[in-house]
C-alpha cells in the first residue's frame, strides 16, 4: 500500500512540468511590425529589374493609397500568391514592390512567368529596407496611405479571401 506513495512526488512533479511547459509556449509567434499607424522610414531603392523604376518612400506621400509588397523571386509563397497580387492590380490597387536579397535576372524571370503587377520594385540586397519596415519574412505587404503612414501588415501570402479585405482596407486608407 505503500509502495505508491513513493510515485506521487514524481507524478506531481511530472504533472508541474507538463503546465510549466505549455504555458511557455508561445500562442503567437507572428512577428508584426511596430510602424503601422507610423510613417514610412526613408529610403531610396534602385530599379530591382530594367525599364521599372527604383522605388523611395516619397512614391507613397502622393495622396494616393498603395500596397508595398515585400516579396523574393526565390520564395515559394511569393509565387502562389502572384495570381492575387494581379486580381488586386485588376481591382484598381496600385501595387510597388521590394525585392529582398534576389538578383535581377530572377526577379526579371519571376515576372515574366507569373505576371507583373507592380508600378515599381526597389531592389534591397541585404534586406536594410525590410528589417526598416518591421518585415520579418516575405511576402508581406503593406497598405500605406496617400500620407505615406502605414495603416495595415498583412503577413505572408495573400489568399483568395484575403484580397476583398485588403480592397477595402485600401480604401479606407484613402
Amino acid at each position: 500500500m505503500k509502495r505508491w506513495l513513493f510515485w506521487v512526488p514524481l507524478a506531481a512533479f511530472v504533472v508541474l512540468v507538463i503546465v510549466v511547459a505549455l504555458n511557455l509556449r508561445p500562442t503567437d509567434t507572428t512577428v508584426r511590425s511596430r510602424l503601422v499607424g507610423k510613417p514610412l522610414p526613408a529610403f531610396t531603392l534602385a530599379a530591382s529589374v530594367p525599364g521599372k523604376p527604383g522605388l523611395s518612400d516619397a512614391a507613397f506621400r502622393d495622396g494616393k493609397p498603395k500596397l508595398l509588397n515585400v516579396f523574393a523571386s526565390w520564395c515559394v509563397p511569393c509565387l502562389a500568391e502572384a495570381p492575387k497580387l494581379l486580381r488586386l492590380q485588376e481591382a484598381g490597387a496600385d501595387i510597388r514592390a521590394v525585392a529582398i536579397r534576389d538578383r535581377s535576372a530572377d526577379v526579371e524571370r519571376f515576372l515574366a512567368e507569373n505576371g507583373d503587377p507592380y508600378a515599381a520594385i526597389g531592389d534591397d540586397p541585404t534586406s536594410q529596407v525590410q528589417l526598416a519596415l518591421g518585415s520579418s519574412g516575405v511576402p508581406e505587404t503593406f497598405v500605406i496611405d496617400g500620407k505615406g503612414i502605414i495603416r495595415a501588415q498583412h503577413i505572408g501570402d495573400i489568399r483568395d479571401s484575403d484580397v476583398p479585405e485588403l480592397l477595402r482596407t485600401l480604401e479606407a486608407a484613402r
